[in-house]
Order: structure tokens, then C-alpha cells, then sequence
């Protein structure tokens, strides 16, 4: 069953998914901006988050007007852009993708062939055509990919950061959140486990 509530205000354990984005992405840049809707805009304050709240200024455009409104926020000419329904955020991956950005576009994670474009550094120069297109209702984020200079980072590269692969994993359902409980327990356990080998 979806989730008909707000998902960044759901909580795994202690936090909510907005505050474990959040305490991941501060470790990598103290500039952060969070994008939300209008209806949502006085739930998500109340939280009261560290960094910039603002309203997406093309509501119902999608991942493009997201994406569209925090690049002409931003003061830098690139962003990292992430959602906030993923809980397992790999600080080393995220500033790998910022690391190989220069001289391109977008640096876009690919794992069999499914683009993870809300996990993906985006430049300035991509606000024109992503005007362009929210101006012609083309909203397919896969339609910027190819208007711009888009480097692909695929299953291999992320392998060394990320094995399995966890950064992508994202709630949509209770199940989802179900199954992120799981894996932090295992997480902790295996810690403790190493904890009690020396």
C-alpha cells in the first residue's frame, strides 16, 4: 500500500526520512536548499531543518520544476540533487558524482539501464533547456539527458562505493519502510559482531 501521508516527514526509528537526508548531505556541503511543494510547505517548516525551505515554483511539472527550482536557488554552479525517500545515502558515492562533474551537465547514476535521477549532480547550464522543456509539458527527466552533456555513472563505478547498491534504495510504501528498518537493524547488528571480534 502507498503511503498517503507526508513520505519526507516519515520516520525510521529516531528520524524522520528528511532529517537522515539531511544529517547525510551536511557532511558534504553546508549550503542546502529543500524543495517543496506549497500544500506541504508549513508541515515540512515545522520541522524546523537545517537549510533553505522553498516552494517549488512549477508545481505539478514533476522531477523537472524540483530540479528547476533549486538550481536557480542555488549559489553554486552545481548542485546535488537527491529525494528525500532515501534513507541510505552513501556519503562516498555522493562525493564521487561531485567529483567528476566538471566539464559536464548532469552526472546521473545508471544501474541496468533505470536512471536515478533524483541521486545526481546537475550544473547551471541546464536550467534553459529544463525551462524549455516544462515549457512544452515535455517532462521526462530522460529528455534533459539528451540536450545536455549527461555522464553516465553505472553499476561498476557505484559498486566501489556502494556494493549493494543501498543509495537507491527508496519508501514508497509501509512495506518499504519495513524493509529500511530491517536493514538498519542488520546493519547494527554487523557492527556489534566486529564490535565483539577484538
Amino acid at each position: 500500500m502507498r503511503l498517503g501521508r507526508v513520505k519526507a516527514l516519515e520516520r525510521i526509528n529516531e528520524q524522520s526520512l528528511i532529517e537522515r537526508t539531511i544529517d547525510c548531505l551536511s557532511t558534504v556541503s553546508q549550503a542546502l536548499l529543500v524543495v517543496t511543494s506549497r500544500e506541504q510547505f508549513r508541515l515540512i517548516a515545522a520541522a524546523r531543518l537545517k537549510g533553505r525551505l522553498i516552494v517549488d515554483i512549477y508545481p505539478g511539472k514533476g522531477v523537472l520544476g524540483g530540479i528547476y527550482t533549486g538550481l536557480t536557488s542555488a549559489d553554486s554552479f552545481y548542485s546535488l540533487v537527491v529525494g528525500c525517500d532515501m534513507p541510505f545515502l552513501n556519503r562516498d558515492l555522493l562525493c564521487y558524482l561531485i567529483e567528476i562533474a566538471p566539464s559536464f551537465d548532469v552526472v546521473v547514476p545508471r544501474i541496468d539501464n533505470m536512471l536515478e535521477p533524483l541521486h545526481a549532480v546537475y550544473s547551471r547550464d541546464c536550467l534553459a533547456p529544463i525551462k524549455e522543456l516544462i515549457g512544452k509539458d515535455r517532462l521526462g527527466i530522460a529528455q534533459l539527458f539528451k540536450l545536455v552533456k549527461t555522464r553516465y555513472v553505472d553499476k561498476d563505478e557505484i559498486a566501489k562505493f556502494d556494493p549493494r547498491c543501498l543509495s537507491f534504495f527508496n519508501i514508497n510504501t509501509l512495506d518499504d519502510i519495513k524493509k529500511a528498518k530491517d536493514l538498519i537493524e542488520q546493519r547494527e547488528q554487523c557492527v556489534t559482531i566486529r564490535k565483539d571480534e577484538f
